[in-house]
């Protein structure tokens, strides 16, 4: 490992990763995103079913099917 692998200023981020709006994964709803990583706009983090993390009701069993 050199010096440019440790220095911030030199790291660049990744592509996807730059805030945007972004459409909302469970209301479909535009926001604004700071990252990829955000994709669950405010109104639906609000939420008691977000925050006690039930899963909705159109979401499935939550398992994948078996092959």
């Amino acid at each position: 490992m050199n010096d440019s692998d440790l220095n911030p200023s030199i790291v660049k981020t990744a592509r996807g990763d730059a805030p945007a709006e972004r459409r909302c994964l469970r209301c479909s709803a535009v926001f604004w995103s700071e990252g990829f990583g955000e994709r669950i706009c405010k109104r639906c983090k609000a939420q008691a079913a977000w925050k006690s993390a039930i899963p909705s009701a159109n979401s499935g069993s939550g398992r994948r099917s078996a092959r």
